[in-house]
């Protein structure tokens, strides 16, 4: 503060602010100060106040026309493909009876809550990241900040029960595979334990106006009892938490599982089998490879985000960094676009997929509700394989030596 103006703005905000019951026409500027760092750390409330009340400073976080169309293009691009690939997924699946599996019906699940992240969390913050401003209004704040916590948890939840199905076929092929009946409670059970862990989004997520010289943002945020982020330590815990149950812990078991279903397999080769048995046995080698390769993708998508929150708390100047918005930019992008890569991998490593996904892609049908023949060819080896391999899993396997 340079001048007297500012002198006496700051006076009559802090009075404003702190209230006059204390006298404070008997305090100084310099008194002020030495009171104001307590009374501000443990008030939120009071430091907003304040800072509008003063309106000092250049509104922040606001790159230049061309930095915003160009983060615009690789958002749009993103957010687009998840979108299409992901309802062309649960199309998939929904409306051929042939891809109803239990395995398929985890997918559609995977799908749902990814295309939830791209529409309802990844376009609006999107527009906030990039533009430092929250226009959509608290109650679109809230349910944003919660649908991402709640689609992030129900999409690692997926895997793991992906896994576990997995695991039952391939390591113990003689125990009863999920009956669908079985897949819809866990799949009750999976969104369910997500609202629970994504519950304290919805609680405290809130908006407030900022005031700056060259105009006002809108700024949508978590509010804990004890502050916000990066000071926070309810933040910091809470991210804490949410970093053990939807990254660390699902992704040790699922590298466990996924090591014992390779080795299980690699022993299906050892001893005598059929022409007829070895195709099965890559064909589920198939699968457990499409898996591990999207856990793969999802850790790698998701660990840069989680670990910026926790780098933040410990090195708080980072978040006030000039690069900071793109790097966190950069993360965010990364992170969202787990959602486009998992369609991708399954039109990739899938045969089944494949061949519906070029349906629509190719544009393929000649009339509605017909199929090429090719591609009806193709469909009844798909589906005469996948009764065969039913009647491999429960059979025995392969003799070993």
């Amino acid at each position: 503060m340079d001048s007297e103006i500012d002198l006496l703005n700051f006076f009559n905000c802090t009075q404003h602010v702190m209230g006059r019951d204390t006298s404070w026409d008997d305090l100084n500027v310099t008194q002020l100060l030495d009171l104001l760092p307590k009374q501000i750390l443990e008030n939120i409330d009071l430091k907003v106040t304040l800072g509008n009340c003063m309106g000092l400073g250049r509104r922040p976080y606001s790159p230049p026309w061309w930095g915003q169309f160009a983060w615009f293009v690789v958002f749009a691009v993103m957010l687009l493909l998840a979108v299409i690939g992901n309802s062309l997924v649960i199309w998939i699946v929904l409306a051929h009876r042939r891809m109803r599996t239990v395995t398929n019906c985890f997918l559609v699940n995977l799908a749902v809550a990814d295309l939830l992240m791209a529409t309802l969390n990844g376009a609006p913050n999107f527009i906030f990241l990039v533009t430092a401003n929250w226009p959509f209004g608290s109650i679109s704040c809230r349910a944003s900040n919660f649908t991402a916590n709640l689609t992030v948890s129900a999409g690692i939840f997926t895997l793991v029960a992906i896994t576990v199905d997995r695991y039952v076929a391939i390591v113990k092929p003689l125990h009863h595979r999920l009956s669908r009946k079985v897949a819809r409670a866990v799949l009750l059970s999976v969104w369910c334990s997500s609202v629970v862990l994504a519950l304290p989004t919805l609680m405290y997520s809130d908006t407030y106006t900022k005031k700056y010289i060259n105009g006002q943002r809108e700024i949508c945020f978590i509010k804990w009892p004890d502050g916000s982020y990066p000071t926070s330590k309810m933040d910091y815990c809470y991210n804490l938490v949410f970093l053990s149950v939807t990254y660390v812990l699902p992704m040790s078991v699922m590298v466990w599982a996924y090591a014992r279903m390779s080795a299980a397999l690699r022993g299906h080769a050892i001893g005598e089998c059929t022409h007829h048995q070895m195709q099965i046995v890559r064909s589920k080698r198939k699968v457990v490879r499409m898996f591990v390769l999207v856990v793969m993708v999802f850790a790698l998508c998701w660990l840069p985000y989680h670990a910026y929150f926790v780098l933040v708390y410990h090195h708080q100047p980072l978040a006030s960094a000039p690069f900071a918005q793109h790097i966190y930019l950069a993360f965010y992008w990364l992170a969202m676009a787990n959602s486009m890569f998992n369609p991708l991998i399954y039109y990739w490593m899938s045969n089944k997929f494949r061949v519906y996904f070029r349906l629509v892609l190719c544009c393929c049908r000649s009339e509605k509700n017909s199929t090429p023949t090719h591609l009806t060819k193709q469909f009844e080896m798909n589906k005469s394989f996948t009764m065969s391999q039913r009647h491999f899993n429960g059979a025995s396997s392969c003799s070993r030596a």
